[in-house]
């Protein structure tokens, strides 16, 4: 579903008729030269204001509208803070964007424009465009009376600044951005009748092709003759049997542009449970009601995937991820069931709801064999315990080489998709000695839920391979935001993990 943001276009001068002129100003209320002339053009309206309405702080976000006498060709002035100028951070000038368009729409704007641009550097203004495309998400796909279209929307946003060739080109890169987001919140946001293992990698494979990314659908025949069994153990009660999607992207190998030759690929891995039940172990109603986010992971990396693939991304990257329905019926496996995984390790399935780690751990082992990876990241709406741990505003990062960590934190605190690094033990791996296989899917209670996952994924990653575990469980979904309007699906990893990959791989 395409994102209704408005047509955001970038000129030197203000050629046409807008309705809404925008002006962004600091909490020190210091306006600019080119403010000043803005000013001088409304009588001195904006200096005015700014002196004597007490309410309005310029806080980041935070709006004031003006509406013009008659005889102006603009019939309203919207005023936006920006907050407190050495405090500025990408991801507070996204929200600034989310609000920004928020209180166009409100006031029926349908033509807009920012007026002082030129204040800001391309950065600052790059955050602030990718939080109006942000904050202009809707999902309504499923509505028969869609309320957006009974009010005016806003149709273009044009920038005028000095550098609009430039900005033009880089607003690009923020469009892509964009769109990739969206598309992983749609995917978590699609109800599980629609997206199951089969159409969701169909869903895959109809939208990555196009941008050149080349999708291969193993199914569960073939995930069977290739003996899975822990990906098959979780999805063989339900009717849409499992797949496993393999996505490349060959980056500039063999072009003019390439580094090194056959060098290994970047490696990303998804948890796809299209919907949770909990299987034989199943949950209760309030732990079933969001359970068609379980896939949140993987839909992280095929919104991943389609940005590294729209900025032309230089370095070969593969995405894997893992999709399965854990359902209930006379298939479904049973608390003590033993299976062998991909790897030819044997695990105890003590109790079906602690699915997630199985599916990647086939995944994981199958990405190692086949591609040799420079590293591995793997995202997962793994443990309601990593929740309880850090709340809905960090993502627990589980990483077993420093030097790894200390890129995915650069790459964190750069986008302000929060991440903490939470401990590899090998205590969390004894939990899971199994006395009747080689390793159980559980630990021996409920502490350290989160930390005894990730060390069963270790299980399954080779000895010196980077490897970060990332789950994602709290930050995954959101309530209500200025760049997340509908409340659930965040999009959380895209801003992340592209970061990642351009700042330190190209």
């Amino acid at each position: 579903m395409p994102i209704l943001s408005p047509n955001i276009l970038f000129s030197k001068t203000l050629t046409t008729k807008v309705d809404t002129g925008v002006v962004f100003i600091y909490t020190d209320k210091k306006i600019s030269k080119l403010v000043a002339n803005i000013d001088k053009t409304y009588d001195g309206m904006i200096t005015h204001h700014l002196e004597n309405h007490k309410t309005f702080k310029a806080d980041a976000g935070q709006t004031l509208s003006l509406s013009l006498p008659a005889k102006s060709d603009t019939l309203r002035i919207i005023i936006v803070g920006l907050g407190t100028k050495d405090k500025l951070t990408s991801d507070g000038l996204e929200t600034v964007g989310g609000k920004m368009v928020a209180a166009l729409r409100a006031h029926g704007a349908t033509k807009a424009s920012i007026l002082n641009a030129d204040d800001l550097d391309s950065a600052s203004l790059s955050s602030i465009l990718l939080g109006v495309q942000l904050g202009s998400y809707r999902f309504d796909e499923f509505k028969t009376v869609r309320k957006d279209k009974e009010t005016p929307d806003l149709k273009t946003l044009t920038i005028i600044t000095s550098e609009d060739k430039q900005l033009a080109k880089e607003s690009k890169i923020v469009d892509a951005l964009a769109q990739s987001i969206s598309l992983t919140r749609d995917l978590v946001n699609t109800p599980p009748n629609v997206l199951y293992p089969q159409s969701f990698a169909a869903k895959i494979k109809s939208t990555l092709t196009p941008l050149g990314v080349s999708v291969q659908v193993l199914d569960d025949k073939q995930i069977a003759k290739l003996k899975m069994g822990c990906l098959m153990a979780v999805g063989q009660a339900s009717e849409h049997l499992p797949r496993l999607v393999i996505m490349r992207w060959p980056g500039s190998e063999g072009t003019k542009t390439s580094t090194k030759k056959n060098k290994k690929p970047i490696t990303f891995v998804g948890k796809g449970i299209t919907f949770d039940s909990g299987g034989l172990n199943i949950k209760p109603f309030e732990g079933m009601m969001d359970m068609k986010m379980d896939m949140g992971g993987a839909a992280t990396v095929t919104g991943l995937m389609a940005m590294l693939a729209k900025r032309k991304c230089k370095v070969p990257v593969v995405g894997i991820v893992a999709l399965a329905e854990n359902a209930i019926s006379d298939e479904a496996t049973r608390p003590s069931d033993i299976v062998t995984s991909y790897s030819g390790k044997t695990v105890e399935i003590l109790n079906t709801d602690a699915e997630g780690r199985l599916v990647l751990a086939d995944a994981l082992t199958y990405v190692q064999e086949k591609y040799d990876p420079e590293l591995i990241i793997d995202l997962a709406t793994l443990t309601g315990a990593i929740m309880v741990a850090l709340g809905v505003h960090h993502c627990g990062a589980f990483v077993n080489h420093n030097d790894l960590w200390s890129q995915l934190e650069t790459a964190s605190q750069s986008t302000g998709e929060k991440l903490w690094r939470m401990p590899l033990d090998d205590t969390f791996r004894r939990e899971m000695d199994s006395s009747f296989a080689d390793i159980k899917n559980i630990g021996n209670g409920r502490m350290g839920g989160a930390c005894t996952a990730a060390a069963f994924l270790g299980e399954f990653i080779d000895k010196d391979r980077k490897w970060a575990h990332l789950d994602i469980a709290g930050v995954a979904m959101s309530k209500s935001t200025a760049t997340c309007p509908v409340p659930f699906a965040s999009g959380f990893g895209i801003k992340l993990l592209n970061e990642f990959v351009q700042k330190f791989y190209g």
